[in-house]
Formats: structure tokens, sequence, C-alpha cells
């Protein structure tokens, strides 16, 4: 695996929150993917940019709406933001939480991010979280009825110079490189802790009663941080995706499809989400697609 440098780890924590979700099985032979990708709750959105990338964000099969936001865009600089946002609260404020971080970084974005050195780049991301957690906790200030209320983020910035990823909680960014799925991010939770720490191993991991707790989240933790990750530029794609994805599907499955060269990526995308459905679809799905 390629060696990623972490320039900054998570701030401590204060809160945790609980997920609900599924652990992924291996898949069986000679599965074949059948479902069709239906409109859910108003729940499936889809969009692309003129690079080769693609998004797509789907309700799943138990929830009643879709708490997820995403975005790719591109500067007019060969400059590209990816982000995915999985919100959390109830009375569907996680919605709210979700678009508010995705709704002021593609603002942010497309009117003040122009190129930059690496360093000026990780602290444009590191001021918009803090951006971000602001406006959630003022809106459950003036909302109190969405007190509690909050969302994850993992976020790609890709320059002709560099590639940044960042995450809060346990969304995960993934890039493919020498045909071979790595994941860059390292999941918020309670049970990648305790793997961190050497008490779980990641198959008892996957499957611990507690493996949902998140240790960190916009809108929850005051003061937030931002966990940065410099990523080589010898890369063929970026995978941002909601854990309605790595909950349902290994690794080894994510990589499987992403290397069917027989598919576009807007296929890729989707057969992806097919196969998170396909497994029970428990939660929300999304997924931000990017070929270099």
């Amino acid at each position: 695996m390629m060696r990623l440098s972490n320039f900054f780890s998570g701030t401590a924590v204060r809160t945790a929150l609980s997920k609900n979700g599924a652990a992924p099985t291996a898949e069986p032979n000679g599965e074949t993917q059948t479902t069709k990708i239906t409109n859910k709750a108003n729940g499936y959105r889809k969009g692309g940019t003129k690079m080769k990338s693609f998004y797509l964000t789907d309700t799943g099969l138990v929830r009643d709406h879709n708490e997820d936001s995403v975005i790719i865009s591109e500067n007019g600089e060969g400059c590209y933001l990816m982000a995915v946002a999985d919100g959390m609260g109830g009375h569907q404020a996680g919605e709210v939480a979700s678009s508010i971080a995705i709704s002021y970084l593609g603002k942010r974005f497309t009117s003040d991010f122009r190129k930059m050195s690496k360093v000026d780049a990780v602290s444009w991301l590191r001021f918009s979280v803090i951006e971000i957690n602001s406006l959630i906790f003022k809106y459950t200030e003036d909302h109190p009825e969405s007190k509690g209320m909050g969302t994850t983020l993992v976020l790609a910035l890709v320059t002709p110079e560099y590639i940044l990823f960042g995450n809060i909680g346990d969304s995960s960014g993934f890039v493919m490189k020498n045909n071979h799925l790595h994941k860059v991010t390292h999941d918020h939770t309670l049970v990648n802790l305790l793997v961190t720490a050497g008490e779980l191993t990641e198959e008892e991991a996957r499957n611990h009663p507690r493996k949902n707790i998140l240790m960190n989240a916009l809108g929850i933790n005051d003061p937030i941080d931002i966990d940065i990750f410099d990523c080589s530029m010898d890369i063929s794609s970026i995978l941002l995706c909601s854990d309605g994805l790595t909950t349902m599907l290994l690794d080894e499955q994510i990589e499987k499809t992403l290397l069917e060269e027989n598919l576009s990526i807007e296929e890729k995308v989707e057969r992806l989400i097919n196969k998170a459905n396909n497994r029970g679809g428990k939660d929300n799905i999304s997924v931000a697609y990017l070929e270099k």
C-alpha cells in the first residue's frame, strides 16, 4: 500500500453518536446484479462534471428519506472538489446538516479556491470545516427541535500539483493505484480506535455491536478539526462514499467493480449502489467517483 502522510489528526472527543448499519458479507460466486436503482422517497440524485467523474446518492431500501449530500465541482482552473456528507439527527435534521456542509463547500470552492500551495490548501480546508461547524451549531440554536443533528464529511481536493483528502466521521475515501484499491481515510469510530489500540481485529470490528458509534462529527464536536492526507499523484481514480456503501460491501467487492473495464464510470457507480441494495440497502448510499 502506498504511503500517505497525515497532516493533522482529529481533536479530542467530546460526544459519541450512534448510527445504524450492517456488516458487509463476502460476495457469493456467480452473483449477478439485476436490481434497478429506484427513486425512493425522492432519494435519488445524480450529477457529473465535464471531467470523467460521476456521483450518485440513493435512499436505500430501509430509510424513508435521504440524509446524504454529494458534490463534484470544477473551478475552471483544473482543480476539482469532491465531497460526501452523511447527515444524522431526528426530524430530518441530518439532511439539513449534510446540505449545509456541501452547500458551503461548493460555494466557497467556486468563489475563492484558486491555484494555491499545498500548505494554503490545507489551511483553506481547516477554515472551511470550522465555518461549517459554526453554521450547523447556529442552525440548531435557531431551530431547537434539530438539536443533536450533525454530519460526517469526506472530501478530496484534486489539483494539477497535489491531491488532498480530508475526513470527519466514518465516510470513506479511496484511491486506485496499480489496480488495487487503497483506503486513504481513517474512520472516527469507537471500534476503529479499538483496532488501532490492538484491542480488536479488523474482523471483530466489522461485526462489533458498537461499530456504529461515531467519535467525531460536524455539528457535534466543538472545537472541530479534520484529518488531512497528502495523496500520491500516481493514482488512476478516486472514490468517496458514505458508510451506506462500506457497511454493505467489502473493499475487495468495491475494487472488483471499479476494475470492470467494460463499464462506464456511470455504470460503475450504479453497480456499486445496486450491490449495496442487493444486500439490504439498510442506509442511504452515496458515491462520488473520479477517473484521472
